[in-house]
Order: structure tokens, then C-alpha cells, then sequence
């Protein structure tokens, strides 16, 4: 046991080390703009590069955590790489150094693919963050392996292993390592987080010519049934999910914000933000979806956009017949395509949004300007930071996340989900609210029915639609008896089409089936 100890400590070292490389890294990124994160970088690029299905695997597991979990990975296994470069630098201390310089170009060469990073600042940052790391593995194992001191004859004075005196000099080293690094990462993506807030608080939206209004004089108090525990009519901006392909929030101002109309058109068009804001501005209730989304998930969600119809901005480029896809081009490189032929379809608005419930949009969401198309999935429609609109073919373009696999014509499926009682819930017995959301925008939602252990299918009571693109709220008075018991719930959409009981996973084209919980009545 004596003889692995050295490995032990020296294991321990490479962790430091690889710890340190990472701290340094993200504390550049976070100080000077242009060098990248290195997890980041390796982050996007495995987001590039998933295989079909992945993104499907990791939303089920981690939901609107997908990011923050998929870097947690990246940590983990660098550091376990860490550590076997650590033991390898006992015996082979040239090889151990070359893999840490690798490991460190590997990072670099993963950044270059970001339009914001600066090369000679990037190739800089990583070469401080190879020596850096290099010499701290250097170091740490020359302590971790030096051998214990001898008396004047020769023989040993401690049993293998490291001395005491050296190993108080080994962890006081690693413990101001692990501190400074971790440190270091808090400072770095704290810098990153205030390239998140929110839009300056003098910033406004023009107020629409056409706002959003309810049918029959209603209002969103008499809309929303206000079960407790059921999801708002309208979600608010900070409770609104969030699923998209960006691990830092992009920085771009209204001053500097530019659209672009290009592709199959009669006449490239450039907007500026004054420029786009003086055509006429609506406002609309639109629930949107994530394609990821499970049966009875969260990754959906309503507000009300306010923006520019987008049909008038693509009136004014002119659109040429053989141009059957619109290719949304986000800042971050993110692309979704979706059919000329539903943005032209004078039944539905999709827009150009720049505010959400009332308030420029949130950064996170795609400030200063998205697209909300109603009706189709958010991956081949919604997207955000907003920068390009394409015009071109399906046969000639393929977008982000059509090359992964997932589906290039993609309806919102209808789906509705129960969000009282909880699976699993304990009841008593009696009257016992049953209450959820269901969607299909934009055929809307005809009814909604409940049933209990496969009985009979029976009506449960909707709030007043808003409109066709919009989900609805529905309530089911359960006469609940002692027992275990479980419920579903389906939605018919607007064409009378029926929600199918055919369960299928989100991949490629949404999830299909009824959403049911058990629960357990006293």
C-alpha cells in the first residue's frame, strides 16, 4: 500500500492542476472580452457535434438545466483526466506535460469556431493557461513523489509514503490551488452573468396599434380559472422556460442590432432598431413549445409578444416564388427554418417580437428581437438574438438542428397535461380539483376530458380561449374515493382531431400520448 501512495498524491496534483488551467481560463473570459471560456468552448462543440437523439436524452434528464449539467460533465471528466495525467507524470513527466498542452489546444482550437473570440488574445490565454498548468503538475509531483529522508547510514526514516513535513507542504499548496481556482471560475462567470441582465431600465417598446385582446370582453381575471397550483393563462418573463443552443447570453444593444432580409428575394433589405420600430406594432397571446418537451412537461409556455408582423418586413424584400424555407440566423450562429408557405398563411402572425408581457424582452429570451411563429415548434421557428432572415429551399439548407436528425416540418403535436393533483399525491377523500393546461396552436382547443382508471371519458371545464394560438386552463371536479387511482387527461383540438393515446419520445417530432398520474386517496 505504501508503494501507491506517491500515485495517490500525484493523482491529486493532476486534479489541481487541470483545476487551475480551468480557473484561469474562465477568469480571462470573464476579464477580457474576445478570449473564450474554455469550458464553454468544449461545451458548444459537443452541442455541435451530438448525435441524434442526445438533445432529447439530456432535456428529459435535465430539463431547462440541460446547459449548466452538460459543463457539470465537462468538469467532471476533465478532472478525472486530470487525475490520470497526474499519476502518469510520475514516470513520464514529458508525456504528462504534452497531454496537458493538448488538453489546453484542445479548448483553443474549440473556441476559434465562436465569430467573438479574438485569436491572438485567445492563443495568448491558452498558452498562460498550458505553462501554468504544466509547471503546477511539475511542482506538485515532485513533492508528492519525493522520497522519505534517510538517517546518516542510509536506512529510511518513515515507511514509504511522503514525509510529514512535505505533506503539510502538499495540501497547504493544493488547498490556496483549489481555492484560487474555483475563485477564479466564481469571478469569471460572475463577470458573464452581468452580460445577462436584464435591458437598461429606461428602455421601452412602442405601444402596439393593434393590442392583444380577449374574446366576448373578457379579461385575463376571468380567462385564468386560478386553481391553485395550476400554471397562469400567462406565465410571467422570470417563470417562462428557457431552452436554446447559447451558454452565454448575448450582449447585443438596440444601436448596434442590425436585420438583415437576404436569399431569394427581389431586394436585400437592413434594418436598424429605429428603422424596424416605426413599422406598424402588434401585440398577440402565442403559447409556444419546445419539441423536447415530455408528456406533462414544462417546456411550454404563453405570453403576450408585442413586435412587427413578419410578413411586412418580408413584404418589403419581396419574396421570389422558388423560395419555399425562411431561415431564421440568430447572433449566436443558431439557425431554425420553417415553410414560406405557413409564414404566408394570412391565418395566423408571425412576428418579429421585441417585448414580452408588456416589457422589452428579457436577454435570455432573445432581446432585442426574435421570431414567434405560431404554431410550430420553437427548434425550426423561434429564434432568438435575431440577426438574419434567409430566404432559400429546403433542397438547398439544412438548419441547427435538422442536421441532427430532428424533423424539418414540425406542427405543434396536441398535448395537454394535469398540474393538480401531483403524481404521487396523497388525497383525501371527497371533491378533489383536477386541473392542467392543454394546446394546440394554432387549431386551438375544442375540449378537454379527464378520466379516472380507464373509466369513462368525461368533460372537464376550459377557460375562456384567447385565441386560437393559445393554450387553454381546464378544471375536472373529481368525486374522489379511498384507494389508489389514476388519472389522464386528453385535449381535442380545434379541427376535432383527438389527442393521440400512441405514446412516442420527443424525438424527431414531439411527444404523442396521454399525460397520467397515480395518486393515492384516504
Amino acid at each position: 500500500m505504501a508503494s501507491q501512495r506517491p500515485y495517490r498524491w500525484a493523482a491529486l496534483a493532476g486534479v489541481l492542476a487541470v483545476a487551475a488551467v480551468f480557473g484561469v481560463g474562465e477568469l480571462a473570459a470573464g476579464l477580457l472580452p474576445g478570449v473564450p471560456s474554455p469550458i464553454l468552448a468544449v461545451s458548444r462543440l459537443i452541442v455541435d457535434l451530438q448525435p441524434p437523439g442526445a438533445k432529447d436524452l439530456f432535456v428529459a434528464l435535465f430539463g431547462a438545466a440541460d446547459k449548466i449539467a452538460l459543463e457539470v460533465i465537462i468538469v467532471v471528466v476533465a478532472l478525472a483526466v486530470g487525475a490520470g495525467v497526474g499519476r502518469l507524470a510520475v514516470g513520464r513527466a514529458g508525456a504528462a506535460s504534452v497531454i496537458v498542452a493538448g488538453f489546453v489546444g484542445f479548448g483553443f482550437v474549440a473556441a476559434l469556431r465562436d465569430p467573438a473570440v479574438q485569436p491572438a488574445l485567445a492563443v495568448t490565454a491558452a498558452g498562460v493557461q498550458a505553462v501554468l498548468g504544466i509547471e503546477l503538475l511539475r511542482r506538485l509531483v515532485a513533492i508528492a513523489t519525493a522520497p522519505p529522508p534517510t538517517s546518516e547510514d542510509g536506512a529510511q526514516l518513515a515507511e514509504g509514503g511522503m514525509p510529514d513535513w512535505r505533506r503539510r507542504a502538499f495540501l497547504r499548496w493544493s488547498g490556496v490551488i483549489a481555492v484560487g481556482s474555483v475563485g477564479a471560475v466564481a469571478i469569471g462567470r460572475s463577470l458573464f452573468a452581468q452580460e445577462q441582465a436584464a435591458p437598461p431600465a429606461d428602455e421601452s417598446i412602442p405601444e402596439p396599434v393593434d393590442p392583444a385582446t380577449l374574446p366576448d370582453g373578457a379579461d385575463i381575471a376571468t380567462a385564468d380559472l386560478r386553481a391553485a397550483g395550476l400554471a397562469p393563462i400567462v406565465v410571467p418573463n422570470n417563470r417562462f422556460y428557457r431552452i436554446d443552443t447559447a451558454f452565454v447570453t448575448p450582449n447585443l444593444d438596440r444601436d448596434d442590432w442590425r436585420l438583415k432580409v437576404t436569399g431569394l428575394v427581389e431586394r436585400e433589405v437592413e434594418l436598424t432598431w429605429d428603422e424596424l420600430v416605426q413599422l406598424p406594432i402588434i401585440e398577440q397571446h402565442v403559447t409556444i413549445a419546445c419539441v423536447s418537451n415530455e408528456i406533462g412537461g414544462g417546456l411550454v409556455g404563453n405570453a403576450a409578444w408585442t413586435g412587427v408582423p413578419l410578413r411586412t418586413v418580408l413584404d418589403m424584400a419581396g419574396v421570389r416564388a422558388e423560395a419555399d424555407q425562411l431561415v431564421g440566423l440568430s447572433l449566436d450562429s443558431f439557425s431554425a427554418g420553417m415553410p414560406v408557405e405557413w409564414v404566408m398563411d394570412e391565418s395566423r402572425v408571425p412576428m418579429i417580437a421585441i417585448g414580452m408581457n408588456g416589457e422589452p424582452l428579457p436577454r435570455e429570451h432573445g432581446y432585442p428581437a426574435r421570431l414567434i411563429v405560431p404554431g410550430l415548434y420553437g427548434y425550426v421557428s423561434a429564434t432568438k438574438w435575431l440577426t438574419e432572415l434567409r430566404l432559400t429551399t429546403f433542397r438547398d439548407y439544412q438548419a441547427f438542428w435538422i442536421v441532427r436528425g430532428w424533423a424539418d416540418k414540425a406542427p405543434i403535436l396536441t398535448q395537454s397535461r394535469i398540474d393538480v393533483p401531483r403524481g404521487g399525491a396523497s388525497l383525501q377523500a371527497g371533491k378533489v380539483a383536477v386541473a392542467g393546461v392543454a394546446w394546440a396552436p394554432d387549431r386551438g382547443v375544442e375540449r378537454v376530458e379527464v378520466r379516472v382508471d380507464e373509466g369513462d371519458w368525461q368533460a372537464a371545464r376550459m377557460s375562456t380561449p384567447i385565441s386560437d394560438a393559445t393554450w387553454v386552463q381546464w378544471v375536472y371536479a373529481w368525486d374522489a374515493t379511498p384507494g389508489s387511482h389514476r388519472l389522464e387527461v386528453r385535449a381535442t383540438d380545434g379541427t376535432g382531431e383527438p389527442q393521440t393515446d400512441r405514446r412516442t419520445n420527443p424525438f424527431p417530432d414531439g411527444a404523442r400520448g396521454y399525460h397520467r398520474v397515480d395518486v393515492r386517496v384516504s
